[in-house]
């Protein structure tokens, strides 16, 4: 089943009297337990397409559908829900509060979603501890390493038990080996919980742990490829 599904997807920004075309007639299904990299050279159209699978953005044409729905025909208070229940977002720079505890960043979507306090705690704590952070969990994020906010940013992702995972290269300020940590993370999140993982990057090591790799170039898929 797909979860995710583009048709003929256009997008464009104008630029005082230019418009720039971002996405240009781009088609994309994504099934659910899959894991997709996209992949190409910067202004390929990369981010401005993980913009719109989380419903960050709207396409200036085509369809863009999540779980059937399409996105361009819902409320805005529905496409709210969807960011905060459907989708589980990962960026590179990790978005986490620098005054809040590690525990406490986790717990944010939560409170968003009006879950009780005890309930948000342990919650955070069992997502900690999936991640290798259980003794982490007073931290604030100036007290922890690059390789472990970018494991809190995952488990706050995860804290509304999204079935979709966007993570907008979650590997690009980490070292090899931290990253290829947070690598092993995600791989296991599609196989042990079936979670959908949508990857933008830059590196072969990240796109090797993908089903697909989604190649782009100037708006338009150029190029897929499938790992055995």
């Amino acid at each position: 089943m797909n979860v995710l599904q583009l048709k003929g997807i256009t997008k464009e920004y104008q630029l005082g009297k230019s418009a720039v075309h971002a996405l240009r007639g781009l088609d994309l299904d994504v099934g659910q337990g899959e894991i997709v990299a996209l992949m190409g050279p910067s202004g390929s159209g990369k981010s401005t397409l993980m913009h719109i699978l989380g419903a960050l953005d709207t396409p200036t044409g085509g369809t863009a559908t999540f779980e059937g729905h399409d996105l361009q025909q819902l409320e805005e208070r529905r496409l709210v829900e969807l960011r905060g229940h459907k989708v589980g977002f990962v960026f590179q720079t990790f978005h986490l509060v620098p005054t809040l505890s590690a525990q406490r960043n986790v717990e944010l979507p939560m409170v968003f979603s009006r879950i009780g306090k005890r309930e948000r705690a342990r919650r955070a704590q069992e997502l900690l501890k999936r991640v290798g952070l259980a003794d982490r969990a007073k931290h604030k994020p100036n007290e922890l390493s690059g390789g472990e906010r970018q494991r809190v940013a995952i488990a706050r992702a995860l804290a509304n038990d999204p079935p979709v995972i966007l993570a907008d290269e979650p590997t690009g300020n980490l070292d090899s080996e931290t990253g290829n940590s947070i690598l092993d993370l995600l791989r296991r999140l599609c196989e042990e919980d079936g979670k959908t993982v949508v990857l933008v990057t830059h590196d072969p090591e990240a796109a090797a742990i993908a089903h697909r790799i989604i190649r782009l170039r100037d708006g338009r898929v150029v190029e897929e490829t499938r790992n055995v």
